[in-house]
């Protein structure tokens, strides 16, 4: 049964952003300071799947370099020129533009090269048990039962 306090429908611009700009631990977690996501599908009380809408500002990166083991990410471009870096090239994006990523598939990322805000829809699952590698970074990450991420070095150790 739905939740009545929850919306039908919304201008996903009027979307409050989320609270803390990143999960990520120091000295990763500074680095993400030019991107806004607004969560959308938390707003519906959807449970399998969640949706953003992200903002980069110039200068600003989706993510550090990353892939998902369980997880599958898809993202859509609204407004912008962002580059789409991979472990096998960079890609220029326009809007309209959209790209796929399975699980265990390429690492990933989206930066912003230019001098304007680039905006962009995130959807990806939220398969229980799910780790994150981050091939340029000393940093690993565990999705924990609770729902939450738990990042340690590559070697273990807690940050």
């Amino acid at each position: 049964m739905s939740d009545p306090q929850k919306p039908i429908a919304i201008h996903a611009s009027s979307a409050p952003p989320k609270a803390k700009r990143s999960n990520y631990p120091e000295p990763f977690f500074s680095r993400m300071g030019m991107r806004e996501k607004h969560p959308l599908g938390d707003l519906f009380g959807l449970k399998n799947f969640g949706v953003n809408l992200t903002k980069l500002m110039p200068g600003g990166a989706s993510a550090l370099l990353h892939r998902h083991s369980k997880q599958d990410e898809f993202i859509y471009i609204l407004q912008g020129h962002p580059t789409l870096v991979t472990d096998r090239g960079e890609f220029a994006l326009d809007p309209g533009m959209c790209a796929g990523f399975p699980a265990l598939g390429i690492a990933h990322q989206l930066v912003n090269r230019t001098n304007s805000y680039v905006v962009y829809l995130e959807i990806g699952d939220r398969a229980a048990g799910d780790e994150g590698s981050y091939p340029d970074d000393d940093l690993q990450a565990v999705m924990g039962a609770d729902g939450q991420w738990k990042f340690t070095h590559k070697d273990g150790r807690e940050y």
